[in-house]
C-alpha cells in the first residue's frame, strides 16, 4: 500500500459505530429537561443538543464534560467562540464544576476551556473529550480553520456539539454537525437523503455556477429525521419533550422599521433616483445611504442604557462609532484578546453601546441585561438571529425592542427575514415531531427486543 493512499485511508477514518457510557454524575440543580438532553448525550456518546438561547446548554456542556472526565480520568476541552470562554467559566464556578480558561494549550483543570482560534495550542490526545459550544458557528469559520476543527475532532472517542440551531431545514449545518460528530459528511448525507434539481438562474447557485436546490428523495424525510435523531436531540422550549415550561417563557419582542432614503446618485445625468431591482443595485443603494442609516441608528440608541448596535461593514462601524456617544466598537483587525475584552466588558454592563458584526459577538453570548439594539438588515437570517438572541432569551426580564433599519431598495430583504422567522419556526415544530416520533420507534424497538413472542404469534 503506498503512503499516498495510508494518508487518505487515514484522513477518511471515523470512529463509527462508539457509544457512550451510563452517566456517572447528573446533579440536582439541573432541571428536569435538562436531566433528560444530559442522560442521552452522556449515553449517545457523540451527539448534538439542539436547544434554544437561555435554555441552559452552558450547564448541560459542563455536566456531560465532567461525566466524560470520571469516565477517562483525563481532562475534556470546551471549545466557545471568543469572549464565551470568562462567561462559561462563571458558570462552572457557580455550578460547582471544575473548570478554566486556557489559552496556551495546557489543562489546568478538568475542563479545559478555549475558543476556537486556540485551537492549534491543544494536544488531541491529551484530552478524553470535546465539547463544541455553539457549534453552528463552525461552518461559518474558512476552509483552514473548520477543516483543523473537523481534523481535531476526528478520532476524539466523545463529543458533543451544541447550539441554538436558528433553522433545521439548513442541511448544511445539519451535514457539518454530523460530518463534525463522526456520523456521515455532509456529501454522503445528501447523497443518501436528497436530490439536486435545477432552479431558475435567480436562485443560490452551487459548485461551478449551477443554481441548485436539495430536496428529499421520495422515500427519505422520515428516515432523515430518524438518522438525525439518533445524534441529535431538538428543543425549543422545555414542553416539546413533556416537561413544564415554568420559567421558560420569553418576554416580549417589538420589531420597529426604520426606511431611510439614501442620497441621490453621484450620476449628474439621474434627475430622480432609480427604484432598486437587483442585488447589485441593492448593494449600491446600502453603501449610498450609509451616513443616513448610521445616524438612525445613533438616534435610536441615544437613550439607549444600554444598547447594541449591529453592522456588517467595516465603515459602518467606523462611523457609529463617531457618532454614538459612549460606544465601543469591537472590529475584525482587533486582536482576539482585545475582541474578548471588549465583548466582557459589554457583558459586566462596563460599556453603555457595543457596536459589532454579528459574525464577531452574535455566538454565545448571554446578554440578559440589554434590550435594545439596532439592525441592518441583510439576507442572513441566522445572523439575524443569533443577534437578536443574544439579549431576547430566556431569562430576560424587559421586553426586547429590534430597530431594523434598511432601505426602500432593502425592504425585500426584511420581507426575506421574517418569511425564514415563519419557515424556521414551522420547520423546528416538525424536528421536535420526528424526534418524539423517532423516540417512540426506538423504545418500541427495545421493547419488542426484551419481549418474548409467543410461538403461535412467530408467523
Amino acid at each position: 500500500m503506498t503512503s499516498g493512499y495510508a494518508q487518505f485511508l487515514e484522513h477518511r477514518a471515523q470512529l463509527d459505530g462508539m457509544a457512550g457510557f451510563e452517566p456517572l454524575w447528573i446533579p440536582d440543580f439541573l432541571f428536569g429537561f435538562q436531566r433528560f438532553m444530559d442522560d442521552w448525550a452522556v449515553r449517545v456518546g457523540r451527539g448534538a443538543l439542539l436547544a434554544d438561547c437561555g435554555l441552559g446548554k452552558s450547564p448541560m456542556e459542563l455536566v456531560w464534560a465532567q461525566n466524560v472526565h470520571l469516565h477517562t480520568g483525563k481532562p475534556v476541552l470546551l471549545l466557545t467562540p471568543p469572549a464565551v470562554g470568562q462567561q462559561m467559566e462563571a458558570e462552572a464556578a457557580k455550578f460547582g464544576v471544575e473548570a478554566a480558561v486556557s489559552r496556551d494549550g495546557r489543562a489546568t483543570a478538568p475542563v479545559a476551556i478555549t475558543n476556537y482560534e486556540r485551537l492549534h495550542y491543544f494536544d488531541r490526545d491529551r484530552f478524553g473529550g470535546v465539547v463544541c459550544d455553539e457549534a453552528s458557528c463552525i461552518k461559518a469559520f474558512d476552509g483552514v480553520r473548520r477543516a483543523q476543527v473537523t481534523e481535531f475532532l476526528r478520532k476524539m472517542r466523545y463529543r458533543l456539539a451544541a447550539t441554538a440551531t436558528a433553522a433545521p431545514n439548513d442541511f448544511t449545518e445539519l451535514g457539518t454537525l454530523s460530518e463534525a460528530l463522526g456520523y456521515l459528511g455532509y456529501t454522503d448525507m445528501l447523497g443518501r437523503f436528497f436530490v439536486n434539481q435545477a432552479k431558475s438562474a435567480s436562485t443560490t447557485r452551487g459548485y461551478m455556477g449551477e443554481a441548485r436546490e436539495w430536496r428529499f428523495k421520495g422515500w427519505a424525510e422520515t428516515p432523515f429525521w430518524r438518522w438525525v435523531s439518533s445524534w441529535a436531540r431538538a428543543m425549543r422550549r422545555p414542553s416539546d419533550y413533556g416537561f413544564p415550561d415554568d420559567g421558560f417563557e420569553l418576554p416580549p419582542l417589538e420589531y420597529r422599521q426604520h426606511i431611510v432614503e439614501p442620497r441621490m446618485p453621484s450620476d449628474e445625468d439621474a434627475l430622480f433616483d432609480v427604484p432598486v431591482t437587483g442585488l447589485r443595485e441593492e448593494r449600491e443603494e446600502l453603501r449610498r445611504s450609509l451616513t443616513e442609516r448610521c445616524e438612525k441608528a445613533a438616534e435610536l440608541l441615544a437613550d439607549a442604557e444600554p444598547g447594541v448596535a449591529w453592522c456588517h461593514l467595516n465603515a459602518e462601524g467606523d462611523l457609529l462609532e463617531r457618532l454614538i456617544p459612549g460606544a465601543v466598537q469591537v472590529s475584525g483587525a482587533d486582536s482576539e484578546d482585545e475582541k474578548e475584552e471588549k465583548l466582557a466588558a459589554f457583558t459586566r454592563g462596563e460599556i453603555r453601546v457595543l457596536i459589532t458584526k454579528p459574525k464577531i459577538g452574535a455566538w454565545g453570548l448571554n446578554w440578559q441585561h440589554c434590550h435594545r439594539m439596532t439592525y441592518f438588515a441583510g439576507h442572513s437570517f441566522e445572523a439575524h438571529y443569533q443577534a437578536v438572541r443574544r439579549c431576547w432569551r430566556f431569562g430576560q426580564q424587559h421586553p426586547v425592542t429590534v430597530d431594523v433599519i434598511t432601505t426602500p431598495g432593502g425592504f425585500r430583504a426584511l420581507a426575506s427575514l421574517q418569511r425564514k422567522a415563519a419557515q424556521a419556526d414551522r420547520m423546528f415544530s416538525a424536528l421536535v415531531a420526528h424526534m418524539n416520533d423517532a423516540m417512540s420507534v426506538a423504545r418500541a424497538d427495545i421493547y419488542a427486543a426484551d419481549t418474548e413472542v409467543p410461538s403461535w404469534a412467530r408467523c
